[in-house]
């Protein structure tokens, strides 16, 4: 029997998770707890549905005339809380084709997920906040592992894309704008920073889960606001 691991679900004409069209297999389990998570039901490690990566390839070879110009996306939950089965699916990926991406939020050591990192042609990082405090206060973890994250894939040349949730109250703010400005700035791997404007769309699941929703006064950010905050980005020659 192959390597198995939980999944969330599958998406099979991912448009956001990636270069092109792209299979989205959302995994089970994630030890962040965001305030605006849209997916709590993905938290739990024990939830989800049991697979093997060999019959996930099985699935995902069926839309291959799909997803030729994109490829393959793991998300989440936080896919590399299960980097060995993360590591054998991306594998097996590869050997049939496909490109290959990683959605995660950086919090899981490197050392426990280097292999599937160096497996994957690229990642989508989410920096949750540039300061660490602030991004304890919005997830329950500072930042420290993934700057090393991105510290590692600026070392060996891995493509990254950065994702970045602007929160009303908490990262939807200039100065932080241009503190994320200057600590990217540099860093030749990031080819692209993605700004996603909170949104509410997840807040019914916390309802149904009854967990507590701290953001339910707050309300997603004006177009105007985003607007600025990437042309802050831009000023620092990123792009946004």
């Amino acid at each position: 029997m192959g390597v198995t691991g939980r999944i969330h679900s599958i998406e099979t004409f991912g448009a956001v998770d990636g270069p092109g069209i792209r299979f989205v297999v959302f995994f089970q389990g994630c030890p962040l707890r965001c305030l605006y998570c849209h997916n709590p039901d993905s938290w739990d490690a024990s939830g989800g549905r049991e697979a093997t990566a060999e019959e996930l390839v099985e699935q995902i070879k069926r839309y291959r005339n799909f997803i030729k110009n994109g490829g393959v996306t793991l998300s989440g939950g936080e896919p590399l809380l299960q980097s060995e089965f993360a590591l054998e699916l991306l594998r097996l990926c590869k050997q049939n084709g496909f490109h290959t991406a990683v959605d995660t939020s950086g919090c899981i050591p490197l050392a426990k997920c280097k292999a599937a990192v160096d497996e994957v042609d690229m990642l989508l990082l989410d920096i949750k906040a540039i300061d660490s405090a602030l991004s304890k206060r919005i997830t329950g973890a500072g930042t420290e592992n993934a700057v090393k994250l991105l510290e590692y894939c600026e070392s060996v040349g891995k493509p990254v894309w950065i994702r970045h949730v602007l929160l009303p109250g908490y990262t939807l703010d200039n100065e932080q704008a241009r503190r994320m400005g200057e600590f990217l700035k540099d860093f030749r791997c990031v080819e692209k920073i993605e700004l996603l404007p909170f949104h509410k769309i997840g807040e019914y699941k916390w309802e149904n889960h009854e967990i507590p929703y701290t953001l339910a006064e707050v309300q997603p950010p004006q177009p105007e606001q985003v607007e600025e905050y990437r042309q802050i980005l831009m000023s620092y020659g990123l792009k946004a």
